[in-house]
């Protein structure tokens, strides 16, 4: 019987060591991923949030802007056509002068 809680003691501690082994194995990959995942989100040359916030409301802004504008065309545009047209007479429009011969 002594041999048999020998054997049990041996094989409690080496899975009791084997645990310890791949609990310091996981904290050691962890912090490998993290690693390799920064690197790789630096590489991608990534904007902040408050960043893409900033330029988002300048678009919009913008785009509403642009908008105005359009309107505003289009109202100018109304009020040319509603004119009446008129007819002017213009000179006749010369070509360039002719350089004397050297």
């Amino acid at each position: 019987m002594r041999g048999n809680n020998r054997l049990f003691d041996d094989i409690a501690k080496v899975t009791g060591g084997a645990a310890g082994a791949l609990g310091g194995l996981k904290d050691e990959l962890d912090s490998f991923l993290r690693q390799h995942l920064e690197r790789v989100l630096s590489d991608m040359d990534l904007v902040p949030r408050e960043e893409f916030e900033v330029a988002r409301a300048m678009a919009a802004k913008a785009r509403a802007g642009q908008e105005a504008l359009e309107k505003r065309v289009a109202a100018l545009e109304a009020q040319v056509k509603g004119l009446p047209k008129t007819t002017k007479k213009t000179a006749p429009k010369t070509g360039p002068k002719a350089r004397p011969a050297d």
